[in-house]
């Protein structure tokens, strides 16, 4: 029997349902409600109503003052340790600080995100404080290949793992989208010489973004942050914005705590010594 085979014949049912409301729910960014559960999952409604019932104790989700759920916090934490490899602490509450600053200088919304999968993942998130700064959601989802934390994200990856989690062809969601894996690559390889990533538009043609990484004290590539702000902004108000966020993903690894030291063995030639003279010993 093989190791999936194995896996799949020793669940729990209840599991197997409790993930399925949690997959609905990702695919639905404002919420879904108890009956739209129910008629999709075809899952009974105390069934589905239990369920929602203890995830939101467990803060896994949140249910809406219109009485629809969505995913909560506690996943975005969940997330923010396990996703960029950050086991031993927080990455949101981490970068919280460097958030609040950046916002303070710059005005604009900005955010951590972290490589999910097949996707982008937003898992911490400082609101801006200009006229027209543009709302940034924990929890918000992007493909990889547009936008400026997805493309830092994906520059650091092996080719050989790249080119499986973006499939045959990419998705052109605007005219600005780098939809040519020959091109993408070029500007893959441009990232990683200078830093940092700029959005062009690239996902949405009203928004541009900078981008850096965030390195652990290995010096691997474990989130991007990043601020978008309006097309059209000045470009004095641009270059801040990159020069601040190159300085800000700098700060947040500076911050991160180093990593275990590995334990020191001791040599088998000492052990083996160490048994003569203890047996030579006089009692």
């Amino acid at each position: 029997m093989s190791t999936h085979e194995s896996i799949a014949k020793h669940r729990i049912p209840v599991i197997d349902r409790m993930m399925e409301v949690l997959s609905l729910l990702e695919k639905r960014s404002n919420g879904a409600s108890i009956r739209e559960l129910v008629d999709f999952l075809d899952l009974p409604r105390t069934t589905v109503y239990r369920i929602l019932n203890t995830l939101q104790f467990h803060d896994i989700v949140r249910r809406n003052p219109d009485g629809t759920y969505r995913l909560g916090p506690r996943l975005l934490a969940l997330a923010a340790r396990t996703l960029a490899d950050a086991q031993d602490y927080d990455l949101a509450a981490l970068s919280a600080p460097h958030l609040e600053q950046l916002v303070k200088k710059t005005g604009e919304g900005s955010k951590i995100s972290v490589l999910d999968g097949d996707a982008i993942l937003v898992v911490a998130a400082m609101q801006g404080t200009r006229e027209y700064a543009l709302t940034v959601v924990p929890g918000q989802r992007q493909p990889l290949h547009a936008g400026a934390a997805s493309k830092v994200l994906i520059a650091h990856l092996p080719k050989a793992e790249l080119n499986p989690l973006l499939g045959d062809s990419l998705f052109r969601y605007t005219n600005r989208t780098l939809s040519d894996k020959k091109k993408l690559f070029a500007e893959l390889s441009r990232i990683r010489r200078q830093g940092w990533a700029e959005d062009r538009g690239e996902y949405s043609p009203s928004i541009c973004a900078y981008a850096a990484p965030i390195r652990d004290r290995t010096g691997k590539v474990i989130a991007a942050l990043s601020v978008p702000f309006l097309h059209g902004s000045p470009p004095a108000h641009k270059e801040m914005i990159r020069v601040a966020v190159i300085a800000g993903a700098g700060a947040i690894a500076a911050d991160l705590p180093a990593p275990p030291r590995p334990r020191e063995s001791v040599p088998d030639a000492f052990v083996v010594q160490s048994k003569k003279v203890l047996s030579s010993s006089p009692r």
